[in-house]
């Protein structure tokens, strides 16, 4: 709870516009009841039979998350969607491009999509 409190702050101070935060499924009534309590929008995806992800921050950027994640666990994503969902997060560009790039590469199996290296 106290990397919650910490990402609240930090979000609150305007240093990130959305938070993605992994915590044990017993605490998520207390850490949603948290960011009600700041008046911060969230929205929580299971991610393991005993960990939750729960994202927060500004209502345009939960509602973006949540069309993005609604039914699906984050392994699920196409590369589409796991890059918008990197570079929300604050990701660097050039890790999301060569992250993009490799999903990609294993999604349509054409290897030569990626030869930059």
């Amino acid at each position: 709870m106290k990397v919650l409190i910490h990402h609240i702050y930090e979000f609150r101070k305007g240093l990130r516009s959305l938070v993605m935060h992994t915590l044990p499924s017993g605490l998520t009534d207390a850490a949603t009841e948290k960011l009600r309590h700041f008046g911060i929008e969230c929205h929580l995806q299971p991610c393991l039979p005993d960990k939750v992800n729960i994202y927060f921050g500004a209502p345009e950027c939960v509602a973006v998350v949540r069309e993005i994640t609604e039914g699906k666990k984050l392994g699920e994503m196409t590369p589409e969607e796991d890059y918008v969902l990197g570079s929300m997060l604050g990701y660097g560009v050039r890790n999301q491009c060569e992250r993009y790039l490799k999903k990609k590469c294993v999604a349509s199996g054409n290897l030569a999509v990626y030869k930059c290296a």
